[in-house]
């Protein structure tokens, strides 16, 4: 079977994230099951509500394939908003969130804001320039271990983040035209 992109289709904006992998040419498959991550090389975990992907995760076993496939190195992940919490090792002020945990990071959720507060604002990243960044409701990195590594930064709060071969942003991406975050994830991963 040929390796691919898989999105986690569990809730929230997966939608937007197959269509920003489409405008780079990438087949983007729906992930709901833990059969579907076969042959996925890169898991990209969409922005909606952290709580709501973590629990159907667990539930639906994706959460223990992804773990195990990241130990072992075959799989890269990409977690916009909601999926960078559920990536995240410690969920400030909510210690029994369901999470994959594997990102070396302490989030906070909704640091800039609830709903009403969303905004949007020009980044630099590193090694793309600027962005456009979308925030919705938007985590901060609040405490960076020692292999993490910060790609863009809003009011001096990390909101772009790297660990091997996981990437994790506070905003959304996949709600502008650009896709360069999504082709630095396809890098990443490999692919």
């Amino acid at each position: 079977m040929r390796s691919v992109v898989g999105v986690l289709a569990l809730q929230g904006d997966f939608r937007e994230h197959k269509e920003a992998l489409k405008r780079l040419g990438v087949e983007a498959k729906e992930v709901r099951k833990r059969e579907h991550l076969e042959g996925v090389k890169a898991l990209v975990i969409p922005g909606g509500e952290s709580t709501t992907i973590g629990k159907l995760a667990r539930e639906y076993g994706i959460e223990e394939e992804v773990r195990r496939r990241v130990a072992e190195g075959s799989l890269a992940l990409f977690g916009t908003c909601a999926g960078a919490i559920w990536l995240s090792r410690e969920i400030l002020g909510y210690p029994e969130q369901p999470r994959l945990g594997m990102l070396d990071v302490a989030v906070e959720r909704n640091a800039f804001g609830r709903q009403v507060e969303s905004f949007e604002e020009d980044l630099e990243v590193r090694g793309l320039g600027p962005f456009h960044g979308v925030f919705i409701r938007a985590p901060a990195f609040r405490k960076l271990g020692e292999g993490v590594e910060v790609l863009a930064e809003l009011s001096g709060l990390p909101v772009l983040v790297r660990q091997g071969k996981m990437l994790a942003s506070a905003f959304h991406p996949e709600l502008t035209a650009d896709s360069r975050i999504h082709g630095y994830f396809l890098q990443l991963a490999g692919l």
